[in-house]
């Protein structure tokens, strides 16, 4: 791998692409980097913190949006873990165009083609399609086509889960576990995504208690904003007559006369 004809063929690649900002740019320098320290192996395991702090991202929803976008248009391929104990993955694509590379990208594209052939047995005497005795190179074709077929069932489950994580927030009600990965992904709490889930499925998931729900996930992030500033206010304290009184607790005095007349 060479990462300056990579490099070199990313800005080529982006030169025309107008969908690109500098926010891209730099969280794709910062992949790059660890895609460096992992020697150009695919996929590297990634943290949300450690990237936002390499690429000078300060939000969490400018990171996400980032990254979807970068799979999007083609320039990885991001698998998302959900669990905060657990990084998630990436695949970066090569754009190393050197003629190196592209000698050795035909040589493949001939191997496979040689291959292919090789597999095909029409018997041209009686005019039909009949299978060969098998060789010694049947287990290798066989071997072949499952390794196929497993590479198949690969991208058609993770085409699946990207599908199914672009729709989730049109899908009313959302599925309980998905709630909670949503609120764990953003720093909170199992119990929170509970709250959330329970209060909104008890009013027949309306807005405001009469508009119908069309976004579960943006519902989600004011419920944490709300929840944020509750917590902030339910933690002060306040002072009457210099005595501090904290919320929750029974405000009564402890220097009262018991002797005295109601």
């Amino acid at each position: 791998m060479n990462y300056i004809f990579h490099l070199t063929g990313f800005y080529d690649k982006i030169q025309e692409d107008h969908r690109l900002n500098p926010t891209h740019i730099s969280l794709y320098l910062a992949l790059f980097q660890f895609w460096n320290l992992n020697r150009f192996r695919n996929p590297i395991s990634i943290s949300r913190n450690e990237m936002m702090k390499l690429s000078k991202i300060s939000a969490f929803g400018t990171y996400h949006k980032c990254i979807k976008e970068l799979q999007e248009f083609g320039y990885i391929e991001y698998i998302p873990s959900f669990n905060p104990y657990k990084g998630s993955l990436v695949n970066l694509f090569s754009f190393d165009n050197s003629e190196e590379v592209q000698n050795l990208k035909r040589i493949k594209k001939q191997t496979t083609s040689e291959q292919v052939a090789n597999r095909m047995h029409i018997k041209i005497d009686t005019g039909s399609e009949q299978a060969l005795i098998p060789s010694i190179n049947s287990t290798n074709s066989l071997n072949n086509k499952q390794l196929k077929d497993n590479e198949h069932s690969r991208i058609f489950d993770e085409g699946n889960l990207l599908l199914k994580k672009k729709n989730r927030s049109i899908e009313i009600p959302p599925d309980i576990l998905e709630v909670e990965m949503y609120f764990l992904e953003r720093d909170s709490t199992k119990l929170e995504a509970e709250r959330f889930f329970n209060h909104y499925e008890s009013n027949g998931w309306l807005v405001g208690g009469k508009s119908k729900m069309r976004n579960w996930e943006a519902a989600a992030r004011n419920w944490l904003l709300n929840s944020k500033k509750f917590n902030n206010n339910s933690n002060s304290t306040r002072t009457v007559i210099g005595v501090e009184l904290k919320p929750n607790h029974l405000n009564a005095t402890t220097n009262k006369s018991y002797k005295d007349e109601l």
